[in-house]
């Protein structure tokens, strides 16, 4: 696992702060007391970690992460790319359901790998997954 970079630590600590509704002085007091500095940005990396630990112990977590909602590109195969982008907006589904139907059928890890022969197949199984569902295909 790679260390945090000090900009990610620095993010989390002031969401943190928002969200636990932290007062500028309550902010400034638990930083020195924890680091013996009034700002984050003096802060080392390890004194951020330990920052983030005790915000944490505070009840704050972290945000998920969102999928990413980002169009595979796939060169030559842009049409089929917007019918499956149909199909999945028709049928709720994210991204990652064409991308497990590409690895079933491909052995493809991203979409953005497939052929565009590869692509048509993923298309007629979503194709087949409407008509299956009585979705228009």
């Amino acid at each position: 696992m790679r260390p945090e970079s000090r900009k990610s630590l620095l993010a989390k600590i002031h969401i943190a702060k928002k969200d636990l509704g932290l007062d500028d002085a309550s902010y400034r007091a638990v930083l020195e007391r924890l680091t013996e500095h009034e700002s984050a940005g003096d802060c080392t990396v390890p004194q951020l970690v330990r920052v983030v630990a005790y915000l944490r112990t505070l009840g704050w977590q972290e945000p998920a992460k969102k999928p990413s909602r980002r169009k595979p590109a796939v060169p030559g195969a842009a049409g089929y790319i917007d019918k499956m982008e149909a199909l999945l907006a028709e049928a709720k589904r994210p991204w990652s359901y064409a991308g497990g139907i590409a690895k079933r059928m491909f052995g493809v890890e991203k979409l953005e790998w497939l052929t565009p022969e590869q692509a048509r197949g993923v298309l007629a199984a979503l194709s087949r997954d409407a008509a299956r569902h009585g979705r228009p295909a």
